[in-house]
C-alpha cells in the first residue's frame, strides 16, 4: 500500500447521504474572501512581476491596494447583491487597517481565521511555534469580535503533521486547507473529528488569474460554469457544497470586478436553487445531525 496521510478514507460522491440543505436547496454556496496582510520586504509574498530587487516597492504597492480600495469595493458589492462573505483574516489586519475589519463586522460577514499574517506559513514550524502562531491569531480575533472564529484557512494552505490536531485543541469548527470533495467531511484527529469545507483551488482567483492568467471574463464564466454544474449535480439527491475563492488585491481591481459582478447578478438569478451562506453556517448544518457528514 502506498502511504496515506491517514485523515480519511475514500469514499466516492455517489456513496453518501442524501439530504436538502436549508430551503431544501441541493446545492451551498459561500464567497471566501481573503483579507490578508504582508511585512515589508522580508517572509512569503505574491508578486504581480516576479523577480524585483529590494525595497520591492511595486509589488508591496500591489497588494496593499487590496486592502485600500479593494476590499471596500467589494464590500459595496456584496452589500449591493445582498450577499454574505467569509472573510478569511490575517489578524495582523486589526493593527493595520482596523476600520476595514469593523466594516466587515458591520455588514454581517464572519470573520474566520486565515492565520496572522501571509508572510509566514505553518509548514517547518515546530509545534511549540505552531501552536503560539495558531493561538495568537484567534486569540486576537476572538478578543476584537466577541467571539472565537469557527473557521481556519492556513496561510498558503499550508501545514505540518500536527496542524488538525493544534486546530481541534484550539476549538475550530471546520478547516478550509483539504481541497478534495464537493461535500464536507471529516478528517481523522487525535483529538476528534474536524470538519472539512469546500474550498476552491480552481475557482479562485490567485490560481485562475495569477497562476494560470485567466482573464478577468473567463474567470467569471468560470463561477457561472461552476455553480451551474454543481446545481444540476445535486439534482440526484447528494447535496454539494461550495466556496469561491476570492482576493481583494486580485478581484478588487476595477477591471475584473466589473465581470465579478455579472457572476454575481448570475448567482442571485437562481438563488432559488441555492443556499447562499457563511462558511461557519454550512458546518453547524452539518455538524448538527451526525448522518449529515462521511
Amino acid at each position: 500500500m502506498l502511504k496515506s496521510h491517514g485523515r480519511f478514507d475514500y469514499r466516492g460522491i455517489e456513496d453518501r447521504p442524501r439530504f436538502r440543505w436549508t430551503g431544501g436547496k441541493g446545492l451551498a454556496l459561500y464567497f471566501a474572501l481573503n483579507v490578508e496582510h504582508y511585512a515589508f520586504g522580508e517572509g512569503l509574498v505574491e508578486d504581480l512581476v516576479p523577480g524585483m530587487t529590494q525595497p520591492d516597492v511595486l509589488n508591496a504597492s500591489w497588494r496593499e491596494y487590496g486592502t485600500r480600495v479593494g476590499a471596500w469595493r467589494l464590500l459595496r458589492l456584496f452589500e449591493a447583491h445582498d450577499l454574505p462573505l467569509t472573510i478569511l483574516l490575517n489578524s495582523a489586519m486589526y493593527d493595520h487597517a482596523p476600520d476595514l475589519v469593523a466594516a466587515c463586522r458591520a455588514l454581517g460577514h464572519e470573520i474566520s481565521c486565515h492565520g496572522r499574517t501571509n508572510s509566514e506559513a505553518q509548514a517547518g514550524l515546530d509545534e511549540a511555534a505552531e501552536r503560539a502562531m495558531i493561538a495568537e491569531a484567534t486569540a486576537r480575533i476572538a478578543r476584537e469580535e466577541g467571539r472565537p472564529p469557527a473557521g481556519w484557512l492556513g496561510p498558503w494552505l499550508s501545514e505540518t503533521e500536527r496542524t488538525p490536531e493544534l486546530l481541534t485543541q484550539a476549538g475550530y469548527r471546520y478547516l478550509l486547507d483539504w481541497c478534495a470533495d464537493d461535500q464536507p467531511f471529516l478528517l481523522r484527529t487525535a483529538s476528534g473529528p474536524l470538519l472539512v469545507l469546500p474550498y476552491s483551488q480552481e475557482v479562485n482567483d490567485s490560481v485562475a488569474i495569477m497562476g494560470r492568467q485567466v482573464e478577468a471574463a473567463a474567470f467569471a464564466d468560470m463561477i457561472i460554469d461552476q455553480v451551474d454544474q454543481l446545481i444540476a449535480d445535486a439534482a440526484d439527491g447528494v447535496p454539494l457544497a461550495f466556496g469561491i475563492a476570492l482576493h481583494t488585491n486580485i478581484i478588487g481591481q476595477p477591471f475584473r470586478r466589473k465581470h465579478l459582478a455579472r457572476a454575481l447578478h448570475h448567482i442571485r438569478s437562481r438563488a432559488d436553487e441555492i443556499w447562499i451562506a457563511r462558511g461557519a453556517d454550512i458546518a453547524e448544518f452539518v455538524l448538527a445531525e451526525p448522518g449529515r457528514v462521511a
